[in-house]
């Protein structure tokens, strides 16, 4: 079976409309949602070079405007932050459960005093002492 060619569509933001460049027939076009910018490349494409919409891959490049990027970058930053925190919390709770556990208290009182269920302290101290070892 033959190789498909592929061709890229570079797509960027221009006003109210997606613009999708296409290097390879040093064309461009433009689609109202990202939705359509498939389906707007492969015309472009097949009515340059004269091909099937289907003959080929395509390969889409999308680029957000900046302050969108710089945004969701931070995003990233803070759930990546968060994450960090969460498990740090967690593993915080678990030595909480032993400790209390290892002063004698049973896993109902364990419980009480974390908050929880006696069966999640009984689940603490089991991970608390898996990492322990």
């Amino acid at each position: 079976m033959a190789e498909l060619s592929t061709y890229h569509a570079e797509v960027d933001r221009d006003g109210k409309v997606w613009r999708i460049r296409v290097p390879e027939v040093a064309r461009t076009t433009q689609a109202r949602t990202l939705r359509e910018v498939e389906a707007m490349a492969r015309d472009l494409i097949a009515i340059m070079d004269d091909i099937p919409a289907d003959s080929f891959d395509l390969d889409v490049t999308l680029t957000l405007p900046a302050d969108v990027r710089t945004e969701l970058e931070r995003s990233a930053e803070l759930r990546e932050q968060a994450a960090r925190s969460q498990a740090q919390a967690a593993q915080l709770v678990r030595r909480a459960a032993r400790r209390l556990r290892d002063q004698g208290l049973p896993l109902q009182d364990v419980g009480k005093a974390l908050g929880v269920s006696f069966q999640r302290a009984k689940q603490l101290i089991d991970e608390a002492d898996k990492l322990a070892s």
